[in-house]
């Protein structure tokens, strides 16, 4: 009776908070709508962001997992020196601040960027980088490495039996390509496509500094217009609802097509067959080149202008930077707390629904949970005083699922390997958590504690719908861009950039060392 409930334990903690997760996101769109009398009719302009939204997010998502396959190819069937750092330096992008990588494409890409010095110089017409054509190179830019490591899972989970057995047969390119690698990618690439498509979908940032106006809006940008300028809740909440929507059907499309490619199982060799000569080694070698040169390109750009003038930026960036290190260190905290307590209730295996409302934030908007806090909390704390703390606690709770995708797996392997043993041992509480639990998560709660302190470092949302005195270090970026001080807006991008990925290695290293 005794280790029943203690078995129980996890799971109620995990019910508590997976209940209060619920009623945050579902409840602030209710206040929200509740305070402004009920949802508001949408407008032309409002349809107009949304069907914007729809399409930008479905192309972003067909050209990233289009772009994708040739280079996840060559890098599953190429061995090379550097090879596993470049598969590293892929995950790169996922955690570099969003306003950080805008500002190098804008070097690249901008006015006076080497690619239109360059079409200038040929005589050619000039690329702009504002509008819909800005919104959707952004989004390919950031999703482009996660659609490649996902699909280079993907390659790889094909056992490597079957490509000796098509080489046994006279198998050539093309016949492996039929057989072997177009199951894998019709199994592979709708969920590939979801996950760039959701984060397209509920883009800010890109569409907030490179939309170019009214006909490149998402609706989280005219979620934010609509609280931030006109103070329409109705409207807000209608299109966070709308919002949800697009998410729930976007993840039920994806279900639906998802066919299985059903290998079977290998021994888990890493050694397949030879891999194509000709040609096709060139291909690859193109292939792999290209997109190295497209990710490290914008980076090395706002890089050289940023370094020789972070010495003399001025002092409110340095306090803006301070506020944002202990912001992230907090809203990493809570994240790993919430990611822990939600992950040892579901590897119990006793209730699905906790996953569910762990995995809720994916499909919430950011600013009608800021919104929503901001009704609730506006009669007891003045807007700066409530300010930072929604912003830790909104941030924590979106790198939920990230944190969870990386923790579920672990915690149910230690669950099955060792649950019943310490159960056994009357292992319970602190003693648990200290012996056991903790030394055998510790490298999957360090990467999401990186994930969560990068992630929040970096972050241009919620922090924006409050008129405060106390930027962040994005915020105080976005207002150097905005005063045309770039040459300060450059310094201070790369030492966001670097302050996000040390805290990051912080976090990840920390949790390999123990």
């Amino acid at each position: 009776m005794a280790a029943g409930l203690h078995a129980l334990r996890p799971v109620a903690g995990g019910a508590a908070v997976a209940a209060g997760l619920a009623a945050l996101i579902l409840g602030t769109l209710a206040v929200v709508a509740w305070h402004a009398g009920g949802l508001s009719g949408l407008g032309p302009w409002d349809w107009r962001a949304v069907w914007f939204t729809i399409w930008q997010a479905v192309v972003s998502a067909a050209l990233s997992a289009a772009l994708a396959i040739p280079v996840a190819r060559a890098l599953a069937r190429r061995r090379f020196p550097g090879r596993a750092a470049l598969v590293t330096l892929l995950g790169a992008p996922f955690i570099l601040p969003v306003i950080v990588a805008i500002m190098g494409l804008i070097a690249v890409f901008g006015r006076n960027g080497a690619i239109n010095d360059a079409l200038r110089t040929l005589g050619l017409p000039e690329f702009s980088i504002y509008g819909w054509q800005g919104v959707i190179l952004a989004h390919v830019f950031f999703n482009l490495p996660l659609a490649v490591r996902l699909i280079l899972q993907g390659w790889q989970a094909i056992p490597a039996e079957r490509f000796r057995l098509a080489e046994s047969l006279g198998f050539g390119p093309r016949d492996v390509a039929r057989h072997l690698e177009w199951p894998m990618l019709r199994a592979v690439l709708p969920g590939v496509w979801l996950a760039v498509f959701l984060v397209c979908l509920t883009s800010f940032a890109v569409a907030l500094t490179l939309g170019g106006g009214p006909s490149a809006t998402t609706v989280e940008l005219a979620i934010y217009q609509a609280f931030r300028f006109d103070f329409d809740l109705g409207r807000a909440a209608a299109l966070g609802l709308v919002q949800i929507g697009l998410c729930v059907a976007a993840m039920a499309l994806a279900r639906w097509i998802a066919i299985p490619a059903a290998f079977g199982a290998g021994l888990d060799e890493s050694r397949h067959a030879r891999a194509p000569r000709g040609w096709r080694v060139g291909m690859d070698a193109l292939a792999i080149a290209l997109t190295t040169l497209a990710l490290l390109w914008p980076i090395l750009a706002v890089s050289m202008q940023g370094l020789p003038r972070i010495a003399s930026l001025p002092p409110e960036v340095w306090t803006a930077a301070l506020r944002s290190i202990v912001m992230a260190l907090v809203s990493a905290l809570l994240a790993l707390l919430m990611c822990l307590t939600l992950a040892l209730a579901i590897a119990r295996g006793r209730a699905a629904w906790i996953e569910a409302a762990g995995m809720l934030p994916i499909i919430a908007s950011p600013l009608v949970l800021g919104t929503g806090l901001f009704i609730v909390l506006r009669g007891w704390f003045s807007t700066d005083a409530m300010a930072l703390p929604v912003t830790v606690m909104i941030n924590a709770i979106m790198a939920l699922p990230f944190g969870l995708r990386a923790l579920i797996p672990a915690a149910r392997t230690l669950r099955a390997d060792y649950g019943r043993l310490a159960d056994s041992l009357n292992m319970r509480g602190v003693s648990r958590l200290r012996y056991l639990t903790l030394p055998r998560l510790a490298r999957p709660l360090g990467f999401a504690g990186g994930l969560a302190a990068a992630l929040a470092m970096g972050d241009l949302g919620v922090i924006t719908l409050f008129a405060t005195d106390q930027p962040t270090l994005p915020l105080k970026l976005y207002q150097l861009m905005n005063s045309y001080r770039m040459a300060d807006a450059s310094a201070c991008a790369v030492l966001l950039m670097a302050i996000s990925f040390a805290l990051f290695w912080m976090f990840d290293r920390g949790g390999r060392l123990a």
